[in-house]
């Protein structure tokens, strides 16, 4: 066992306690493996009782002293927790990510994996954990074949309450940054040895950050390509998520609970496709399972966290496409890097093929640590070079305004954080931003 995964095993919690918090950095050729296969019976038979009587608990009992087996791998399981999953009110349908997961996993593999199962929400990179590094390997828990059995089974079990409860789990922050998400489960399997696992139960539908979807038009290659662009074109302030060596799944992609807006196949073929792409360019291995994952019937009703945002699929009449000013500029200057010009291009070209356009507008913004007293100036000066940027790519010079905001009045993805929830860097690197609003008619 690796010094980094004993060393997380010291923090885990008692699979009978109240669940974790933990906070990640912010940034942002075989069937699914034994890793996952652990939890292919989360809704097997109902003789699987779960961890919620006593003695259903003591039959789990060994997975809280066993060691992990090194070579059998680690799964981490993460639960969209944001509203646009869950009821709001009585009587609508909602996605029974257990149900799926059952008929997807091979549940002939034999199983040793030691897994972890959390709930995402917010833009923070906060994940919930239910249970961290669970081990799952019964057949080196007990010599006695029956007792094996039963170990498998109490595992089992408890392993489907645990995903139960990371459905019913609420974020504290509203919305949801999927990014920020698998960068919380590539931590959590930064230590693992054998191979990784993340499985990603989620509509998709992010809220913040650079892949924010509320301004995106659901149908357009262009848009894939000026998100994945922007996400990853940030050099040190990229917020891809680090998953070389990751096999990752998702599951659920488009599926939202009853009273939310709902994606047509061609917007799930979409959002598959992007989300794949995202993954795939931090370096996993990435597929999407196209499968229903709507409960068969109603779900409990299960309020969402204040003020959340929704997701119209293409019904905004204008996106936001926010830029750090560090991967645009140098300090002081209103001279583009030349790396961030493909970026730029890439959203020139998602603004050209806007249907219906009306305008772009560029805002530049600088930080507040400029002591020259030239803040309006330096500003406006970047927003020209973006702007001019748009129009050489295409974009109609008439349609294409740049104003200079000078410092930033603050930074907008900390509303609704809790405080402390940004580094200084990262509040610095907000603060002097350039954004960029395309406008439909």
């Amino acid at each position: 066992m690796s010094a980094a995964r004993a060393a997380r095993r010291q923090r885990q919690p008692e699979a009978s306690g109240l669940p974790a918090r933990r906070r990640a950095p912010y940034r942002r050729g075989r069937r699914l493996s034994a890793a996952v296969a652990v939890l292919g019976v989360l809704t097997a038979a109902t003789v699987l009782t779960g961890c919620e009587d006593e003695d259903e608990r003591a039959g789990c009992a060994w997975t809280k002293t066993q060691a992990p087996t090194a070579e059998a791998g680690s799964t981490v399981v993460l639960v969209d927790g944001s509203a646009s999953v869950h009821v709001e009110k009585a009587g609508s349908r909602g996605p029974d990510y257990g149900r799926t997961v059952d008929e997807l996993l091979d549940k002939d593999d034999e199983q040793g994996e030691t897994v972890s199962i959390g709930t995402f929400g917010g833009s923070s990179g906060d994940v919930v954990w239910t249970v961290q590094e669970r081990p799952g390997d019964w057949q080196d828990s007990n010599d006695n074949p029956r007792n094996q059995e039963l170990n498998r089974q109490a595992a089992n079990g408890c392993l489907r309450d645990d995903l139960a409860t990371a459905q019913r789990t609420r974020p504290v922050d509203g919305g949801t940054d999927v990014l920020a998400a698998l960068a919380a489960g590539a931590e959590m399997l930064s230590g693992a040895e054998g191979e990784r696992h993340l499985l990603v139960l989620s509509d998709g539908l992010s809220t913040t950050g650079c892949a924010d979807l509320r301004g995106a038009r659901f149908g357009s290659a262009q848009d894939i390509k000026s998100i994945v662009s922007v996400c990853g074109a940030r050099g040190e302030f990229s917020e891809l998520p680090r998953l070389s060596g990751v096999k990752v799944t998702f599951v659920g992609l488009g599926h939202s609970a009853g009273g939310q807006p709902s994606a047509d196949t061609a917007q799930r073929v979409w959002l598959r496709k992007l989300w794949t792409t995202l993954c795939e360019r931090a370096g996993g291995t990435c597929d999407a399972e196209d499968a229903s994952v709507m409960a068969e019937s109603p779900a409990p009703a299960r309020p969402g966290s204040p003020g959340e945002p929704v997701v119209h699929y293409g019904d905004s009449r204008s996106r936001t496409i926010t830029l750090p000013g560090a991967a645009l500029f140098d300090t002081d200057s209103p001279r583009l890097r030349r790396a961030a010009v493909p970026t730029l291009a890439d959203v020139a070209a998602t603004a050209r093929t806007t249907p219906s356009l009306d305008r772009v507008v560029v805002n530049g913004y600088v930080d507040p640590r400029g002591g020259s007293g030239n803040d309006r100036e330096l500003s406006q000066d970047r927003a020209d070079a973006v702007r001019k940027v748009l129009v050489d790519h295409g974009v109609p010079a008439s349609r294409v305004t740049a104003h200079g905001l000078g410092r930033s009045p603050g930074c907008p993805e900390s509303e609704g954080k809790a405080a402390g929830a940004m580094t200084r860097e990262q509040r610095l690197q907000c603060d002097r931003r350039v954004d960029i609003e395309i406008i439909r008619k």
